[in-house]
């Protein structure tokens, strides 16, 4: 199946809200040590300010509108435009480290029975956070392994091969569908670098949507579903 993609690595930028962080993620994707061939940015945002920094990296980079349906459809409809062998999300949000692409295809290409690889993460509090809303989220910012989206690199028939990202969890996407890799067997390798610089801001969807997490309920009650069912067939 690889074989009807063009070689190198599309990006999927996912901006689902107005693109005020957007300059930073793209700039991070561009000069990049190994060069994306392709960046997709999705956005469900029509303020001008979006449209404007998305326009001015035209046409190194294409832009996909869509109505508002979350961040999992965002990413599903980037990957369903990718045309490259591999396949890369980064958050609007968010920005890499500028070795991120390189190490991991070249990581990939040496090690073909592995089919997902990542990196860890450090989170950041974004400069114009009030300090009153900085205290509680210190205890944060230690680097950890990143097993998120932001940090995947993958080859676009593997991603196809698990299927795309549920679009009815708000929260989690990414979970579910890793918990479906692995239930393909799918292996996974995680560098130690820090190849995600993860914001912290007052409009996280995580911190926001409290309310939405009952979503990881459904998540480990469908893995568990999975794994009990490849038990019984490997049985």
């Amino acid at each position: 199946m690889s074989s009807t993609f063009k070689p190198g690595i599309s990006v999927v930028v996912p901006s689902w809200r107005p693109g005020i962080y957007l300059t930073e993620a793209l700039e991070s994707i561009i000069n990049q040590e190994l060069n994306p061939e392709e960046i997709i940015i999705v956005t469900d945002s029509a303020d001008q300010e979006t449209m404007d920094i998305a326009r001015n990296y035209q046409p190194r980079a294409s832009i996909i509108f869509q109505e508002p349906k979350g961040c999992a459809a965002a990413k599903n409809e980037g990957a369903k435009h990718a045309s490259c062998e591999y396949l890369a999300f980064l958050d609007a949000d968010d920005y890499w480290s500028q070795s991120k692409l390189r190490i991991q295809k070249s990581w990939l290409e040496n090690h073909p029975e592995h089919e997902m690889v990542f990196g860890n993460v450090e989170q950041f509090i974004s400069p114009e956070l009030p300090e009153e809303n900085r205290q509680h989220l210190r205890q944060e910012l230690s680097k950890m392994p990143g097993l998120s989206a932001g940090t995947l690199l993958i080859k676009r028939d593997h991603f196809l091969k698990v299927g795309h990202f549920n679009e009815t969890f708000e929260l989690g996407d990414f979970i579910d569908w890793f918990s479906r890799a692995e239930h393909l067997g799918f292996k996974h390798y995680v560098f130690d670098d820090v190849m995600l610089y993860r914001r912290i801001h007052l409009n996280n969807l995580g911190l926001k949507r409290r309310d939405k997490r009952k979503d990881y309920t459904s998540i480990l009650r469908e893995a568990l579903i999975r794994k009990r069912m490849r038990g019984e067939n490997q049985g």
